[in-house]
């Protein structure tokens, strides 16, 4: 059994989107304010503590729900039917989708929706809805009534009031009893209904009037749920906070704590002891009345004193001392925990406390300690399940256990958290029911910004969160998942060749707030000088750069159109003639040349004449999808006008490369600077003053054989970047680029006012 799907509506960002499970490992990405923490507390809050507010419910949903009320007070109770579906609308769901094995339906019989139902999926809607329609009415009403009565009492002339009394509104009514009046209901969903994703957008199915919910917890024989999440909160040694501050009593002692508690659940002896226990107790115990002599011993020169002042008196109790010594005492204290540096003298270690070792060693162990734990306490190892009351429902092992991890890489370096990723199903699985049995599953859940965390992950585990803006006024943004599984066809080429070449660079793509291909090593180095010198507001965007050649950037297109992801394409010409067995050749106007590159010939523009590519206007080299929101433009040499001589006339240049291009833009920086290999070479080319024709062929002949590295780091160590004029066709991509990344307005809904794109998850919209 596991968990297939779930479809998540109304919480927070998440309108309507499915999020797809692996059988073993999933992992959220995206770029910030996707709705990657969002899904893990829609999952945490559904599955687990059931504890909401009203920033769960997303922000525009607010309208619809404000209307109602307005109705509610224009009826005053006069006609007016109420229906608690009509408010359930706008209120967070979450569709959990089962699929079950055959030998594991005694599970979930309770679940099954029909005769007819044949196994496999089975679903079950977990959704917020009022308590008692009737009385979250009247409370409104009267809430509201009782604020008018004091606004007139104060006001008898109904002049303009400048103060605000609540409730102003029905949310603003919730704000304060959202938990008096909303509460979470199930309902069984039928599996012949269940409609696939259109465009990105979940269709759960509409419930049947009249339909009952659930009686209880639906899944509480089905599945342990443990999370962990990403404000862990470790100790600095630095921190002055005194032992009042209630953080520092939270955050003192992290793993000490977690061992406490490991220790009291599952090896404390005075729980239910067995044989093994009795040498401890034994130990205990004598210790405990040694003790007890050495107390007696010093407090009897005290006591005689006291008996001095006349106490104890006649029918006074007398004062007796006796200590009672427990396991826990041991662990409780902030040095419990301890980590050996070196061997000291005769055997006596140095040690330091745990606050004092690095926080990334402290994260790691914490995380890895917590995930043990759970699994143990899933399993009832040890203490657990004596302690557990035998032949009782609290005593039955669910089938499924589900761990949710928050961030995992905070205060780790790269190759600790690949490890983590590596091993922590692994961990999760370290016991011997669960690696001889099938009837138990585990699905690990991570969230993460790093991408070498999702450098270690094949792309059937990736979910990428995609922010969609709003379509309309009085819309927020929202979000909605890809399931990466679905990028290539099964066994496609395309795929092994993406997935090996992210592998062996990054997977920054997945975090960011745009992409930029480039074609090589002089762009890969140049581009970023460009835009930190260039593109201030394009400088302080989230870009992924990456260097993937003319004749591969195309292999990348099907994965920039499931993430919907504003691409920069900056390529090469790349003209050659069709004539001479597609030899390479300086580009030229009318003479039936073709382009050799690939993502010109079959992704953008999609022609492969010359000629067409340098006359086609700006507006043909973007391709927008208006479906998933995102633009994706291409870059290449265009003609440019320059002087070969100051008097001269301005000429026309055709660039092949980037490089060339590049000195065409900075002809006159060429001729004076020093340089060796290819800045020798430029220069000297240019300074013979010969044709525009002859110029291009010296600068094709010198790019042959020429180290394009080299180069870039010759001008970057030489030439002030503010002198460097960026090419032309380069700076209109990037010009391009920056627009496309300025952030939209959308409306507010509370204010009535444009606010800006990005908004706080803590505001209720994702």
């Amino acid at each position: 059994m596991h968990i297939k799907f779930v479809e998540i509506q109304n919480f927070r960002k998440l309108k309507s989107c499915r999020v797809e499970f692996t059988n073993e490992t999933t992992l959220f990405v995206g770029a910030n304010n996707s709705g990657k923490t969002t899904a893990m507390d829609a999952l945490i809050k559904f599955l687990d503590v059931k504890d909401f507010t009203i920033n769960d419910v997303t922000l525009s949903n607010w309208l619809g729900i404000n209307k109602i009320g307005e109705r509610w007070l224009k009826c005053n109770g006069e006609n007016l039917e109420l229906d608690k579906d009509e408010i359930g609308n706008f209120l967070p769901t979450m569709d959990i989708w089962l699929h079950v094995q055959d030998d594991q339906i005694h599970y979930v019989t309770h679940l099954i929706p029909s005769l007819d139902w044949s196994g496999g999926l089975l679903g079950v809607r977990l959704t917020l809805e009022p308590k008692d329609i009737e009385s979250l009415y009247k409370d409104f009403l009267n809430s509201v009534k009782s604020t008018q009565g004091i606004l007139l009492a104060v006001n008898p002339n109904n002049k303009e009031n400048d103060i605000s009394l609540w409730p102003k509104d029905l949310r603003d009514y919730l704000s304060r009893k959202f938990q008096n009046h909303l509460a979470i209901k199930s309902y069984l969903l039928d599996p012949t209904k269940c409609l696939p994703i259109n465009k990105g957008q979940a269709q759960p199915q509409i419930l049947p009037i009249g339909n009952e919910p659930i009686d209880g917890d639906p899944f509480k024989s089905l599945f342990l749920v443990h999370h962990i999440n990403a404000q862990r909160g470790f100790s600095d040694p630095a921190n002055k906070k005194t032992d009042d501050d209630e953080s520092a009593k939270r955050i003192v002692g992290n793993l000490s704590t977690q061992l406490r508690k490991y220790y009291n659940t599952h090896l404390n002896p005075t729980k239910s002891p067995d044989p093994t226990d009795i040498d401890a107790l034994q130990a205990i115990e004598k210790a405990q009345s040694t003790f007890d002599i050495k107390l007696r011993e010093g407090f009897k020169n005290a006591l005689d004193e006291l008996e001095n002042l006349g106490y104890p008196g006649f029918s006074n109790p007398k004062i007796s001392i006796s200590t009672r010594l427990e396991p826990m005492d041991g662990l409780n204290h902030e040095s419990a925990v301890q980590f050996d540096l070196i061997d000291g003298y005769n055997g006596n270690e140095l040690r330091l406390p745990e606050q004092y070792n690095g926080l990334g060693y402290q994260n790691l162990i914490s995380i890895i300690f917590k995930l043990m734990r759970f699994r143990d306490e899933w399993m009832k190892v040890g203490k657990v399940a004596k302690n557990a009351p035998k032949n009782q429902e609290d005593f039955i092992i669910p089938p499924l256990h589900i761990v949710l991890v928050e961030e995992p890489e905070a205060h780790l370096h790269i190759q600790v958290q690949q490890v983590f990723i590596r091993k922590a199903y692994e961990v999760l699985c370290n016991h011997p029911n669960l690696k001889k049995q099938t009837n138990f599953t585990t699905q690990l859940i991570v969230s993460t910004h790093s991408g070498h965390i999702a450098h270690e992950m094949p792309f059937s585990s990736l979910r990428y969160f995609r922010r969609i803006p709003p379509k309309n006024k009085g819309e927020v943004p929202t979000s909605i998942v890809v399931n990466l599984s679905d990028v290539f066809g099964q066994g496609d080429e395309t795929e092994r060749f993406v997935t090996r070449y992210l592998q062996s660079t990054h997977c920054d793509l997945f975090f960011a707030d745009a992409a930029i291909l480039v074609e090589g090593p002089a762009e890969r180095m140049l581009v970023p000088h460009f835009i930190r010198h260039k593109f201030s507001d394009l400088n302080n965007k989230y870009i992924s750069l990456l260097e993937i050649g003319g004749s591969h950037a195309h292999t990348l297109k099907p994965l920039i159109d499931y993430l919907g992801l504003t691409s920069l394409i900056i390529t090469d010409l790349d003209s050659v003639d069709p004539n001479n067995n597609n030899t390479a050749i300086p580009p030229a106007r009318n003479q039936s040349y073709v382009t050799g590159n690939y993502t010109l010939k079959t992704w953008l523009p999609n022609k492969k004449n010359i000629d067409d590519l340098l006359n086609l206007q700006e507006e043909d080299k973007v391709k927008t999808s208006e479906e998933h929101f995102y633009s994706v433009r291409v870059a290449y040499q265009s003609p440019i006008k320059v002087k070969i001589v100051n008097d001269g006339l301005e000429e026309e240049a055709l660039p092949y490369t980037f490089e060339d291009a590049l000195v065409f833009q900075n002809l006159n920086l060429f001729k004076n600077i020093e340089g060796n290999g290819l800045v020798k070479k430029f220069r000297n080319a240019i300074n013979e003053k010969g044709t525009m024709t002859e110029l291009g062929k010296q600068f094709f002949e010198a790019l042959r054989n020429g180290k394009k590295a080299e180069f870039a780091l010759e001008l970057i160590f030489k030439i002030d970047p503010n002198e460097l004029e960026v090419p032309k066709y380069i700076y209109e991509g990037l010009h391009w680029l920056e627009e496309q990344l300025q952030v939209k307005p959308s409306f507010n809904v509370d204010a009535g006012e444009t606010i800006g794109e990005t908004v706080d998850e803590t505001a209720g919209v994702l």
